[in-house]
């Protein structure tokens, strides 16, 4: 066990964050450059209709193989270590079998599949998604291994590898001239890049076969396998609720609305970064504390980074909403204004998807993967109806509506069964989340009446700016803030 759970999350924290902004401001500049300056919409959208597609067929590729080899080796690294290498050569060998199939079946069908989504022009796209089904395979694995093994050092490494190889790719290729099929190998190449770092890390900085255990433990592979299985719900139905929605606004409205629709999703996931990267390097160190029984501290542990998600998602979904149209005008341009309405609506699904952030891989680690299984495939199955019936009627409005309703329930759903492992105070956090509210409020009114003032990129940077300082100046008054622990975790 660690020696100091806080010191574990806040270097892992640290280097997931740094990471995932390295990995966002990639991805930041290769949407507007995408959208605004080289792709119309409609080419915005086919590129993100055919990722969306085969993020899906990506499911059956890997299934919950790399978690459950993550939980694996999260599990005996304190103990019998020399499980490990048995644990990773088996999670490896299953990985590598389930994508070869699934690779092997959509070179076959893809035209098939092209045609059932309602896009024959995705089907090119498909074929050589085939190499990318592969590779994105690969990646997953060696980023799950690393955090299962409390790397996220070299986890955040191989995220930030991707996201610069993506966008140098990406626009490179677009500019010779290749279009929308240059944009999508970009993403081949990140993933590909990412992978084969990844790769040889784990092999020569991690895994050394000569600690191994002269046997497999008996019974392992098949724990392995049999934890993979809610995993793969889970993540078929994460991976459902994130994606298909895109690939529904392709087919039953416009190529040109699934762009709009893609713009505030990315724009949402931006915002929910610093979430992400503290739930990554969060959830080992809770199942670690929890499985160790100390789980009064892994409580105040969740309690805490719950009320800094709240502290920070509430006031800034309270601002997006405020400053979405010159946000999405001044940064994506004029063209891409249909998607302001959705942005606003995503804002409520950039709070909740916050909070899930810091909560839904901790119940993995915590051996509870079944329950939340239960509940995302119910709520992925309930998002894709909600979408069949509001997007012929709203658009992609309707899309982001029923992503935020259904993801809501799942999220509060995951705090519940978190509640019932940990025993947390619902008292406490609800008057924690009653200041925060108060705060968001202030914020808000400061933001409304600097709204007029907005004339450009700058003068709107200049309002976001004055909001955070009034959020800053709020969250240290109520005591919520503190600033020590806040230039403990900055340095």
């Amino acid at each position: 066990m660690s020696d100091d759970p806080i010191a574990t999350i806040r270097r892992g924290a640290s280097a997931s964050l740094a990471a995932s902004v390295l990995d966002k401001v990639a991805n930041v500049v290769l949407v507007v450059v995408l959208a605004r300056v080289l792709l119309t919409p409609a080419e915005y959208g086919l590129l993100n209709v055919a990722l969306a597609a085969l993020s899906i067929v990506s499911i059956v590729a890997t299934l919950g193989l790399p978690k459950s080899t993550a939980r694996y080796v999260n599990e005996y690294l304190d103990g019998e270590s020399g499980q490990i290498p048995h644990v990773l050569r088996t999670g490896a060998k299953a990985v590598g079998l389930t994508t070869l199939v699934v690779v092997l079946a959509l070179a076959v069908f893809h035209r098939h599949l092209a045609d059932l989504i309602g896009q024959p022009s995705v089907a090119p796209f498909l074929l050589v998604g085939t190499l990318y089904v592969a590779v994105r395979a690969g990646f997953k694995f060696v980023n799950a291994v690393f955090q299962g093994l409390n790397r996220v050092d070299l986890s955040a490494l191989t995220a930030g590898v991707n996201g610069v190889a993506r966008v140098t790719f990406a626009v490179g290729l677009v500019v010779l001239g290749l279009g929308t099929y240059g944009a999508f190998l970009g993403y081949v190449a990140g993933y590909t890049l990412a992978a084969a770092v990844g790769a040889v890390l784990l092999v020569g900085r991690v895994y050394n076969p000569t600690d191994s255990a002269s046997e497999m433990e008996p019974g392992l592979s098949r724990r392995l396998v049999e934890y993979a299985v809610p995993l793969t719900a889970t993540r078929g139905a994460n991976v459902l609720d994130k994606k298909v929605d895109v690939v529904l606004v392709g087919s039953l409205a416009s190529l040109a609305a699934a762009g709009y629709y893609t713009v505030a999703k990315q724009l949402s996931d931006i915002v929910s970064m610093p979430a992400a990267s503290f739930g990554f390097a969060l959830s080992p160190v809770l199942g670690e504390q929890s499985g160790a029984g100390d789980r009064e501290r892994a409580a105040r542990l969740y309690e805490q980074s719950l009320t800094y998600v709240m502290l920070c998602y509430v006031p800034a979904c309270v601002g997006l909403v405020l400053v979405a149209r010159p946000t999405v005008v001044y940064v994506f341009g004029a063209a891409y204004a249909p998607a302001v309405p959705v942005v606003q609506v995503f804002s409520g699904f950039i709070l909740v998807n916050a909070v899930n952030k810091i909560t839904s891989d901790a119940l993995d680690y915590m051996g509870r993967a079944r329950a939340r299984a239960t509940v995302k495939s119910a709520m992925a199955v309930s998002n894709a109806g909600l979408n069949v019936l509001l997007i012929p009627v709203y658009g992609a409005v309707g899309a982001a509506v029923a992503t935020v309703f259904t993801y809501t329930i799942y999220t509060g759903t995951n705090v519940y069964v978190i509640h019932t492992e940990l025993g947390l105070h619902p008292l406490r956090l609800a008057r924690r989340a009653a200041v925060v509210c108060v705060i968001a409020v202030g914020m808000g009114v400061v933001v409304t009446l600097a709204l007029p003032l907005v004339g450009g990129l700058a003068t709107l940077l200049g309002v976001v700016g004055v909001g955070a300082g009034v959020w800053a100046a709020l969250g240290v008054g109520s005591g919520l803030l503190d600033v020590e622990q806040l230039r403990s975790f900055v340095r």
